[in-house]
């Protein structure tokens, strides 16, 4: 980290996702104290991308941990290792802490619980939510979930990164809206079908802080062994 001088001004750290081709489309990475938003479509690639970005925290020397309705310890260690994230030694070392939750079965009281329970990770430098959709019951009502989100901002303040993942559409608009704004970062992924072909697209919307331009919209795909491809749009349509 630079230190501050008369004639240099501070250095905004960065959390990249250990991946030169996407990072670049990130404008170089994500500041740290970040609140993110990765909203996308079933399927999109929202849980492989945010697996991507923690193990590039690691990477960094980063502590990260994990809320996730999307995964056990033992189905995700293996299924980052299968995209060649292996973070079974971070998991080993304290680095990585994952704590699978059911939200859905704890109604109108997951996003409130959710933030209690972000507190007591104080001192990690990124805690990552994914999905937060499971939290989104019937009966939370718009205050709880705008509540989510601010304590979550107040939790950035203290210099933690924050990644929640969000299926597209779960939130409705006139709520939505105010909660992208809120966000530091905003990445959208799509998955559409094109002829014969399944096609995925990641659109950085913005990176506040960002270290250079971000990207607009590129293609990617997720190869085992490889992880994830950036590929031009014209070549992931064919």
């Amino acid at each position: 980290m630079m230190t501050k001088t008369a004639d240099a001004p501070d250095k905004v750290q960065i959390i990249t996702s250990g991946n030169p081709d996407l990072d670049a489309r990130m404008g170089g990475g994500l500041p740290v104290g970040s609140m993110v938003l990765i909203e996308g479509t079933s399927g999109a690639g929202k849980s492989v991308l945010s697996q991507q970005i923690i193990w590039g925290a690691l990477q960094d020397g980063h502590t990260v941990t994990l809320f996730t309705s999307e995964n056990t310890v033992k189905s995700l260690i293996p299924q980052m290792a299968s995209i060649d994230l292996d973070v079974l030694d971070f998991l080993l070392l304290g680095k990585l802490r994952v704590y699978p939750v059911e939200l859905a079965r704890l109604g109108s009281d997951a996003p409130g619980l959710l933030v209690q329970a972000m507190r007591t990770q104080g001192g990690r430098g990124m805690i990552v939510i994914d999905s937060f959709t499971s939290a989104l019951a019937k009966e939370a009502t718009d205050l709880q979930l705008r509540s989510f989100f601010e304590e979550s901002k107040r939790l950035c303040a203290a210099g933690t990164t924050i990644l929640i993942t969000l299926h597209s559409g779960a939130v409705p608009s006139d709520l939505m809206n105010p909660i992208r704004s809120m966000c530091d970062a905003h990445l959208t992924l799509r998955s559409e079908q094109d002829g014969q072909k399944l096609v995925k697209t990641l659109e950085v919307s913005k990176i506040r802080g960002a270290a250079s331009g971000t990207g607009s919209i590129v293609g990617f795909d997720v190869e085992p062994g490889w992880g994830i491809r950036v590929v031009p749009i014209s070549k992931a349509r064919g």
